[in-house]
């Protein structure tokens, strides 16, 4: 039998029938959907548990250099008004499960009528009388300890230039032939026996500040490069964080590095390899701990 001799309901045919056309048809609504609930479950997530977030300034050298990557929980100190992702929300007062954070911590922190963060460490909780004097913290009338340490050196590379205006005389050369950024730093240790690492490059304005009471429910937040952080310090109007901060404010809590990238990347695939700083992937942003000072 030819197919020409086939009965007309047997004939072949690769055109879906029925319930076959059915399910070949793209449910645009349900692919829709999906998509939805997936970028909802993805802010979901950087809302309140964590998020990704890069180091843009200079501010909390050396601990945290233009560059970094690094990862912020959302969960250490309960959830406010600036948890949510992109900040959509007004200013409200108090937070849900609040906890205030510990001296020493580095924290994310949005300045009054900004939708933007900063990244800063704490210094005074409530109660605390701060004041700064020639680049000294002074806690409730006792000077933070300080102890000099041996100058460090920072390989310069395109996030990392060593600008003569922030580090004044700080450019050198290595016997290596590469330039290096030579900076005088301190071992700074809290009453908690919090300790960290701070840049002082000599007298500036923020080298003197207060005294000031923090108010209830504030934290008073500090840039380890002390003399290059738009801080409690700085007046908002200077792009800083106007004095204590409510705790509302604060977003998370800086986990670790996840990779940092030295700014010298090209659109060449081959070049982000190379851009990758060696040896910060990983590295713990919680301070150490030592003996708290008598």
């Amino acid at each position: 039998m030819t197919a020409i001799d086939l009965p007309e309901e047997t004939v072949l045919s690769d055109a879906p029938q029925g319930d076959d056309a059915q399910r070949s048809a793209v449910n645009w609504w349900q692919e829709l959907k999906s998509i939805v609930l997936l970028i909802l479950a993805v802010l979901a997530f950087h809302s309140f548990v964590a998020k990704p977030f890069y180091i843009p300034s200079e501010s909390m050298m050396p601990v945290l250099l233009t560059g970094d990557r690094l990862v912020v929980s959302k969960f250490p100190y309960g959830w406010s008004y600036v948890s949510p992702s992109f900040h959509p929300l007004p200013f409200l007062k108090g937070r849900v499960l609040g906890r205030l954070p510990d001296r020493g911590d580095i924290v994310i922190v949005s300045p009054q009528n900004r939708r933007e963060d900063y990244i800063k460490r704490v210094i005074g909780l409530p109660g605390d009388i701060i004041e700064v004097r020639g680049g000294q913290v002074i806690l409730n009338g006792v000077a933070v300890k300080q102890k000099m340490l041996k100058p460090l050196r920072l390989a310069v590379d395109g996030n990392a230039p060593c600008p003569p205006l922030q580090f004044p005389g700080a450019l050198v050369t290595g016997k290596d032939g590469r330039d290096y950024c030579e900076l005088p730093v301190r071992q700074e240790i809290l009453p908690n026996g919090k300790t960290y690492v701070t840049i002082d490059m000599g007298p500036s304005a923020l080298d003197w500040y207060g005294p000031v009471r923090v108010p209830a429910d504030h934290v008073f937040l500090m840039g380890d490069n002390r003399d290059n952080s738009a801080d409690s310090r700085a007046p908002l109007e200077e792009n800083g964080l106007g004095g204590p901060v409510p705790w509302e404010a604060i977003g998370g809590r800086a986990e670790f590095i996840t990779f940092s990238l030295d700014g010298d990347a090209t659109w060449n695939p081959l070049s982000w390899v190379h851009a990758l700083r060696s040896g910060r992937a990983g590295n713990s942003l919680r301070p150490q701990s030592v003996a708290p000072p008598q």
